[in-house]
């Protein structure tokens, strides 16, 4: 017998029990639908794990201060007041692997423009900063170089400083108070949103010269950290093997001795966010492929007693002339089909389930298309594996015993 007379008389055998085979379906349905959404919200996660990192800069090293030993009391990160501009300029310089670098220093401060006051994060730092960070303009322009070398008491504001000081207003040619102190505003970031991991406003910011800072906010002549920007993700570890050297041999820190720095590399971050975030997908994508197992249960049963109520039918089938084979490829087929047409269904269940996460929860979604063939792969298989023992158990009956059940 050729295969579509036999794939024709599996869909009339489905057909005839419409109810059941539809209930049988709804397992499968289930856990196809499950896997797709289960997997999108664990890989949204993971890629908004790393647009919020990637939002930090291009290739970042943070390098900051460090800590120090005082009469056996080890202090805090941020203790040393060892890092200074000339180590910036001599890691730009002596590192093959840093494309740029930006200082920083910072503090918090009360703003105020007219009758509205914020307080907020004051950075200190230099123009290079907005390229380390791949941080664009909404509105104005940066501050200049000859800004930083004169102290100008200029400024670039974040969105966050923007809405909630100047709300409808523009700011950029406007004067705001820094702790009495006038600056000008030259420019408006682009939003950038939380920070990946530390979950801070990075919009929440006002930056000013690094020099305008120290001279004028804080009286400090050392810096807090360095931003550094590798030439790629790959030799962002490279570049921190050069920083670690360059600064050691200029601290003057022997052998065995800790170093007053501490450089954190961000392709690390990613990297944990990334296989934590994968975990996650596995982890969410196996508890829901349980119940495309218990559909495959379901299909097993029906199948079998689907066999017990045919067993006239398989004998007579048997008496006119099929053969095993054709008998086990029926009800192979009738598992098949059950399976595809569930995984089907499961399918468009699935994007319904993703859709209805994504605008009720807002929780990132993303549907791969790799997670819905593996899904409609893992229903097939389904069906081959637990409709092939009821199959077999069919193609076995013994003929005369068959024609003679009741």
């Amino acid at each position: 017998m050729d295969l579509m007379a036999i794939i024709r008389i599996a869909m009339r055998a489905l057909a005839r029990n419409k109810l059941r085979s539809i209930l049988t379906m709804l397992g499968i349905i289930i856990g196809v639908g499950a896997v797709i959404a289960m997997v999108s919200v664990g890989q949204g996660a993971q890629q908004q794990a790393q647009q919020q990192i990637a939002a930090m800069g291009s290739n970042m090293l943070y390098v900051s201060s460090g800590t120090v030993n005082r009469n056996g009391m080890r202090m805090g990160w941020g203790a040393t007041k060892t890092l200074v501009m000339e180590d910036m300029d001599a890691i730009k310089k002596e590192c093959p692997a840093v494309r740029d670098a930006a200082p920083g220093s910072q503090t918090t401060a009360q703003v105020v423009f007219g009758s509205d006051n914020w307080a907020t994060n004051i950075i200190g730092t230099s123009p290079q900063y907005f390229d380390v960070r791949t941080w664009p303009f909404a509105e104005g322009t940066s501050f200049t170089q000859d800004d930083v070398t004169t102290a100008a008491n200029v400024a670039v504001i974040g969105e966050t400083v923007r809405k909630n000081l100047f709300g409808a207003t523009e700011p950029v040619g406007e004067t705001i108070n820094i702790n009495n102190i006038p600056f000008q505003v030259t420019g408006v970031l682009s939003m950038k949103g939380t920070s990946g991991g530390f979950g801070q406003d990075q919009d929440d910011v006002i930056l000013i010269p690094i020099t305008t800072l120290q001279k004028k906010i804080t009286g400090q002549d050392w810096l807090r950290w360095i931003m550094v920007s590798a030439i790629s993700r790959q030799a962002s570890y490279a570049a921190q093997e050069q920083i670690t050297a360059v600064l050691r041999d200029r601290h003057r820190i022997r052998p065995g001795e800790d170093d007053d720095f501490f450089v954190r590399n961000l392709a690390d971050i990613a990297q944990l966010a990334d296989q934590n975030a994968q975990l996650f997908t596995i982890l969410l994508g196996s508890i829901a492929s349980i119940s495309l197992i218990v559909g495959g249960i379901g299909i097993m049963n029906i199948m079998l007693v689907s066999v017990t109520e045919r067993t006239r039918e398989i004998g007579i089938r048997m008496a006119i002339g099929a053969t095993e084979g054709d008998v086990q490829q029926q009800f192979l087929i009738e598992a098949i089909v059950l399976s595809l047409a569930g995984g089907a269904i499961g399918i468009f269940s699935g994007l319904a389930a993703s859709y209805l996460i994504t605008h009720t929860l807002h929780w990132p979604v993303l549907v791969s298309p790799a997670a819905i063939i593996a899904a409609v792969i893992f229903s097939m298989a389904v069906g081959i594996f637990f409709g092939f023992y009821p199959a077999r158990k069919a193609a076995r009956l013994d003929p005369i015993e068959a024609l003679r059940y009741e």
